[in-house]
């Protein structure tokens, strides 16, 4: 009875401890760049013909960044190619352990494929690299605005193939920021990108490396400023006031010299010529209006869908009306910055 009962565990065991994958690497890269988006291949045979599928679990890496759990699958029968992506964040990296399992409703033994240590270099770039590694790096558009009186933004999209966008970064620019991203996609990743410039610049040219010819590519970007009236409210800082005023100080000057020289002479019909410097004071020295925005919204940088928001209200703010654009309103916050919000965030009238 004893010996029966012993095989029957057996049996139960054996079923359970059934082994139906096999793993092996297709192909690993004999040097990656940190920085650099990679892949890697495994091929995954399996032994039984009904299953719902194949699940990957990782552990054990070091220095680097998973992108997909779920394979990029090529299937042959029961024999698939299962492509898998990471980003090399350190000078030392190691492939995971990769446990494959079946799904199905009877339970099988995982199999798992160890890792591999990794050969990780690091470039040595110039000043005017972008910090952008990828297969291909093509501008789409770009355009040139004024930012304050001795700056100019740029902002452009670009288009790569196999790359990490968000890392893009500049030396040497005054202000910089993405306007957006596409963060789920590395195979064609897209940006739109800001930068701010000196004014004497007549062109902007940086370097991202290109792992199709293994060297540093440089791109340019002509500096021509675009005057548009829509465009040239996008001017992210206060404008130099100091012209305004002096203006309206000869203006009050020349209004007060009239009056004198009118009492003076004792001919009142010159006084009528005090109307228009005075309508001009009166002009400028009107305060701006105020408009409510609503509790919970973002301040813009720029007045573009889904751009970079550098502020959030904690409160209703009311706030100086600078200018508008399309959907946009332009102010001026309490610390003098210059932001916009959209206008379906301004409180209701």
């Amino acid at each position: 009875m004893k010996k029966l009962l012993l095989l029957f565990l057996l049996f139960i065991s054996s079923l359970y401890a059934n082994k139906v994958l096999y793993l092996s690497y297709v192909n690993v890269p004999d040097r990656i760049i940190k920085g650099e988006v990679f892949s890697i291949t495994i091929k995954t045979i399996a032994t039984v013909p009904n299953f719902d599928g194949i699940s990957y679990t990782f552990k054990n890496r070091r220095g680097l960044r998973v992108l997909n759990v779920v394979p990029y699958r090529q299937k042959k029968g029961r024999v698939f190619l299962e492509t898998f992506k990471f980003i090399a964040t350190r000078n030392a990296a190691r492939l995971p352990d990769i446990t494959a399992s079946i799904d199905a409703r009877r339970a099988y033994e995982t199999t798992t494929l160890s890792g591999k240590k990794l050969n990780v270099i690091a470039l040595n770039p110039k000043k005017d690299y972008s910090n952008i590694i990828a297969d291909s790096l093509e501008l789409q558009d770009y355009k040139t605005t004024s930012f304050d009186t001795k700056h100019n933004i740029i902002v452009f999209t670009a288009l790569a193939q196999n790359s990490n966008l968000q890392t893009i970064k500049f030396q040497n620019v005054f202000k910089q920021g993405v306007e957006s991203i596409n963060k789920k996609s590395f195979i064609k990743p897209k940006v739109t990108y800001f930068i701010v410039v000196n004014k004497d610049l007549e062109k902007f040219s940086f370097t991202y490396f290109n792992l199709q010819t293994n060297r540093f590519t440089k791109l340019t970007i002509p500096i021509i400023l675009d005057d548009d009236s829509v465009t040239t409210q996008t001017d992210l800082k206060p404008k130099d006031q100091s012209k305004e005023r002096l203006k309206m100080n000869i203006a009050a000057g020349v209004a007060l010299s009239i009056l004198f020289f009118a009492l003076w002479r004792r001919k009142f019909i010159y006084i009528v010529l005090i109307f228009f410097p005075l309508v001009y004071v009166i002009y400028f020295a009107m305060p701006s209006e105020d408009i409510c925005i609503k509790q919970g919204s973002s301040i813009h940088l720029l007045p573009v869908h889904n751009g970079t928001i550098f502020e959030t209200t904690s409160e209703v703010y009311t706030l100086s009306k600078e200018g508008s654009v399309k959907d946009f309103t332009k102010v001026k916050l309490k610390n003098k910055k210059i932001g916009w919000v959209k206008n379906e965030d301004l409180c209701a009238p």
